[in-house]
């Protein structure tokens, strides 16, 4: 079964040029055929333009930000001091047991992690104790220690890897950017973002673009029709349902549950407007009207494997809504795919 966004030209051209394959390849898709069929679901992503504009604080997207990560390989060779060894690493959670079980946790969650696992060797190796309070002492810890180096040739990776995410998030002032992104995105009130007296939005640090005519007082004004562009590619006139505040019931109210619980962190107030879509689709409840079959639709049952492909991009803040959403509906299958991976400066 396929499914697509009905405000998306592109959406549904791509559907019908997928149907048309499926016609035609008829033997290959009737092969080990389900009960329940799977479902094909193409989206767009100027159905939401915010998500990849945001910056992230989990492992693998905040990687994916400030360093980027390509075909699971990771360029350090920028960082202040690297080995040569570590001038180039392979972040892949199929042969990466710590990055597999590390890469959807929140930053703060993953320096305890290796803190952890070093405190482990020091433990077994009464004689290399070695103060472990920071970034800064685990790297030294791993420089000191060859042993150590030679036995988790992984830890000392990541330990290489966070240490240059920490030192990024510090010189671009990730902190205050984040927050300040949070409130434009997730609040209506903007007034407090406007209050912040340190806002350094426009310092070319935050994330530096050759085509950004920065002043001698560092301030990087944004094009103008860069803004126009924008708005134009995922504004409210070509958005096929309203990112900002929901017109139904069930989800104001859930909004309204949310505010009155508060957040409990401030940097991942933000949920991606896939996750919705994606609930609604589970559950039975995604309007036709908005989401329409191509051909008839047979679907009685509600879906087991979906598979959800964004045209122009996805991002790995969706790639973790969708890790939630299976492990939170046992039965329910749901692979994430687009045309390529975002970061705010693709």
């Amino acid at each position: 079964m396929i499914r697509y966004q009905l405000s998306s030209e592109p959406a549904k051209r791509l559907a019908e040029c997928v149907k048309q394959v499926i016609t035609k390849e008829y033997e290959l898709f009737d092969f080990r055929r389900t009960e329940v069929p799977p479902l094909l679901l193409i989206l767009d992503r100027s159905d939401d333009a915010i998500t990849p504009l945001l910056n992230q604080w989990t492992y693998q997207a905040m990687v994916h930000e400030l360093l980027g990560i390509n075909n699971n390989r990771i360029d350090l060779s920028r960082v202040p001091g690297i080995s040569k060894d570590l001038r180039e690493v392979v972040l892949s959670a199929e042969n990466d047991e710590f990055y597999a079980n590390n890469m959807y946790l929140n930053f703060a969650e993953i320096g305890t992690n290796i803190k952890n696992l070093m405190e482990d060797f020091q433990r077994r190796k009464p004689k290399e104790q070695q103060k472990l309070e920071s970034i800064a002492d685990m790297k030294a810890f791993v420089e000191n220690y060859p042993q150590f180096k030679k036995m988790s040739g992984t830890v000392s990776k990541h330990v290489t890897v966070v240490g240059e995410l920490s030192r990024l998030v510090a010189e671009r002032n990730l902190l205050e950017v984040s927050e300040v992104e949070q409130e434009l995105a997730c609040q209506s009130d903007h007034s407090s973002a406007l209050q912040v007296p340190t806002l350094p939005l426009g310092v070319s640090a935050v994330n530096p673009h050759p085509w950004r005519g920065c002043q001698a007082d560092g301030l990087c004004p944004l094009p103008a029709q860069l803004v126009s562009a924008v708005v134009e590619y995922g504004g409210k006139r070509v958005r096929g349902s309203d990112l900002f505040s929901p017109k139904d019931a069930v989800a104001i109210t859930k909004q309204f549950l949310k505010g009155l619980k508060g957040i409990e962190n401030v940097y991942t107030q933000h949920q991606p407007l896939l996750q919705e879509t994606l609930d609604q689709l589970i559950k039975g409840k995604l309007k036709d009207s908005q989401y329409p079959y191509l051909g008839p639709n047979t679907l009685r049952d509600r879906p087991q494997d979906i598979i959800v492909f964004l045209i122009g991009g996805a991002t790995y803040e969706e790639a973790l809504a969708v890790f939630n959403l299976n492990r939170s509906n046992p039965g329910v299958r749901i692979v994430l795919g687009g045309t390529t991976i975002h970061n705010t400066r693709r």
